[in-house]
Parts: C-alpha cells; structure tokens; sequence
C-alpha cells in the first residue's frame, strides 16, 4: 500500500539536498528572529550566509536547556507573537518550565510526523486509539491526539490513571491500541490480568513513550494485553514532542523524521563528535520549526547511530532506542553506570520481571554500595533466587567493571505508576 503520509526520497542525496535547504532557512530565520540566537551567532561571529553545507552545522553554537530557562518565559521565539497560537512545557515539576511556542505551521507538521509514525506501523483508519498519557501543557497527550486524527484514526483521550474508566474504555470502546508510557502500559496490562478481562478487549498494538522499556516489560504488556506488537516512539517537548520517530516492524532501531530535523550525536563531556558505533548524546537542529527553532539542542539523550539499512526498507535513518539522559548518569565508584545499562543486564533472566530500583549509598568505610532490587517473574521458582542473583552479580561486575548486591522480591512488590517510575534512588547525600 502507498505510504500517505511518509514521503519517499530517491537516496541520501536527495535527502540531504532537503536538510542543507532546511538549515540554511531555519539558520537565517533564527537569526532574523531570535535575539537569543542572534547574539548567540554574533559573539562568534558566525553570518547566515555562512552556513554552505551541511558540515558547517558545526561552527554552530549549542544551545542548551539552561538557555530556555534563563530566558523564560518565551525563549527562542523567532517570529512575531500574533503568529503563536500555542504553547507547551517540559514534563518537569520543578523549577522554570521550558516553555516552547508554536506557529499553525509547527502544529499540522507535527501533526503529519506522528500520523506518519501511526502509517509506520501499520495502522489504519479502522483503528481505534487509547491514549493514556498526560493532557495540559506537557505535550504527550495532545501529541498523540493530534497525530491520530491527522492520521484518521479514532481518538479516545482517556488520559492517564484512573484504572476503573480505563477498564470500562478497553471493554465497551474496544480500542485497538493503546499508547502510554511503559509504566501505565504494564499497570494497565496487569489490571488486566487481574480482572480476566483479555478476553473481552482487542488490543493489537502499543505503543510506548516517555520512559525507557525493556524487553521483558514489552513482552510482559504484549502477553497480558493478547497484543500483537510493542513499538518505542520518541520525542522531547523542544523538538515538538512525541512523534518525532519511532521503531518499525522490524525492531531495529528509531527512524527518525530527517526531513523536520538533523541528529548528531556527541561527547557529552569533551563536546566532540563521537566515533561510529559509540554511544553519544542526541544534538537536535530544526529544518522548518517556525516559533522556536532548535539549533544544536543538546537534549541529554544517550544513543548511539544505526548505520545499516532497515530491513524494512524505510529511506529515513536510525538511531537505537535511548540508554537514558546523561543526567540520570551516576558514578559509583569511578564508574558511569546508566539505568539502561542494569535494564540490559536483568533482561537476559527470565527468571526476573520488568520491575527494579537501583539504591546506591556511601557507608562508614568511606566507599559507595549499589544495590538492585528487582521482582520476580510471577510463576518462577524461589528456590532459584541464589543461582540467579549470583549470575546477574556476576554479568554486573563483567560489563560495568562494579561490583553490585542484587535482592529478588516477590512479584508486585515494587510500587506501580501511572507516570515515569523512578529507579534510581541515591542516597549518598543523606549519609554520614
């Protein structure tokens, strides 16, 4: 079937025909628009006629969430106000928000990049769609509304929490997709399991945000659910929010929308270009971003490049689905350990579930300790707890070069949550 909404380039060439046209644009209109980014570029310097390729993206200045909050409460605004018809916040509850502004224009193109992640999937019109993310100024629910009915698809904005509604919406609505973070999917699906309601709903597909998922997490959802498929779709309040690219069929990675946007990935530390086949972290330049262009965003997101074509035969490029933020990062004892990489390692056992927390405190000897609590899978054996907390210390140890305690609790011991679940808890600053 002809794709309606995911255009298709001739090769490479053709694509970055588009993105150096974009860059070119999007670099004078900030410039022309934005006293942020118009002092930004003077200090170094730097003219919009400059910009003749592609590579000079990197005589660019980052910019930074610091730069959003520091100019609250609408920074990089690049066009006049009476062409903003909305705003969005981040997800943070803390602190200033970083609030970002929209043209007509940054809607109905955000609105086709998650339609095309809906056609991307295999959806069609047919489909009935419960979202279950957050509304109001974060962008998650309205994200995913937008894009389904750009897309054609029947909404139904069910919002997060409130277990008994979404159990009566799954039984009389008969969605046929849930989208959510992974932390509402499994909460749902095991409400689910509960109820034994898998029977009376036709769940065929869910689609992940907001939070990293693992493996045993999907397949968990995707089993209790009687779901066919799980994708991971990614996005982030600046950029525009979720839809920004998400995993095909094939599962091997992001496609990325990289006629809207250029990824490049970096050192976090030394600011530099990473080599092939490393982890770095996310840089993001808008190619048609009216309100607030992003020019060099440095999101703090951990991935790494996924140079080989897709099975899938998709002409848009991939990136591995996010490690973590570099600022969820901590160090125990020299070494950078990301939640991610504990997620990677419990999922090689079955005999674990999806659910852990990671406890890291500094004892009387001066030294810092990592503990991981994590649930057993709900029919495994006690009786092999030992041999596999040995194992998981063990593979720790091998590939973080830390050693670790790991603690198996009983099945739906660790607490559920409608939102992002918190797994790292450091209690170093509150130890003598």
């Amino acid at each position: 079937m002809e794709n309606l909404f995911i255009p298709n380039f001739k090769d490479e060439e053709h694509l970055r025909d588009v993105q150096l046209a974009g860059l070119k644009w999007t670099v004078s209109h900030a410039y022309q628009g934005s006293e942020f980014y118009k002092n930004s570029f003077d200090k170094l310097g730097i003219k919009p006629e400059d910009i003749k390729t592609i590579d000079d993206l990197k005589n660019l200045p980052f910019t930074t969430s610091n730069d959003l909050k520091e100019n609250y409460p609408f920074p990089l605004l690049s066009v006049p106000f009476e062409k903003i018809v909305r705003i969005h916040a981040s997800s943070g509850t803390t602190g200033r928000k970083k609030i970002l502004v929209y043209t007509k224009k940054d809607l109905k193109d955000w609105a086709n990049m998650f339609a095309r992640c809906y056609e991307l999937v295999g959806l069609s019109k047919q489909d009935r769609v419960q979202i279950c993310v957050g509304y109001g100024l974060w962008t998650a629910g309205v994200g995913f509304q937008l894009g389904c009915e750009e897309f054609g698809a029947l909404a139904i904005p069910a919002g997060p929490g409130n277990l008994e509604l979404q159990m009566q919406f799954l039984i009389d609505f008969k969605p046929t997709v849930i989208c959510a973070t992974a932390s509402m999917g499994l909460l749902l699906a095991e409400e689910v399991e509960r109820r034994n309601l898998k029977n009376q709903i036709n769940v065929k597909k869910v689609i992940f945000g907001a939070e990293r998922s693992n493996d045993v997490m999907r397949d968990k959802i995707k089993y209790l659910l009687g779901a066919e498929d799980t994708f991971d779709i990614v996005g982030l309040t600046e950029l525009y929010g979720p839809g920004m690219g998400i995993e095909c069929k094939s599962h091997r990675g992001i496609h990325y929308w990289a006629d809207h946007y250029i990824v490049e990935l970096i050192n976090p530390e030394t600011l530099k270009p990473v080599e092939e086949g490393e982890m770095g972290e996310l840089v993001y330049t808008t190619l048609r971003k009216e309100g607030a262009p992003l020019i060099r965003y440095r999101s703090r997101d951990i991935t790494q490049l996924i140079k080989e074509k897709c099975p899938c035969g998709l002409p848009f490029p991939q990136h591995d689905r996010i490690l973590g933020r570099s600022d969820d990062m901590f160090i125990v004892r020299g070494v950078n350990v990301y939640p991610g990489h504990i997620d990677e390692t419990l999922a090689k056992y079955k005999h674990v579930g999806s659910e852990y927390q990671i406890y890291v405190e500094r004892r009387n000897d001066g030294k810092d300790y990592m503990t991981i609590k994590v649930e057993r899978e709900l029919e495994a054996d006690k009786n092999l707890d030992l041999e596999i907390i040995n194992k998981i210390e063990s593979s720790i140890k091998k590939s973080l070069f830390v050693s670790s305690k790991v603690e198996i609790l009983d099945y739906n011991t660790l607490p559920r949550t409608t939102k992002k679940v918190q797994r790292v808890f450091d209690l170093r600053d509150l130890c003598t």
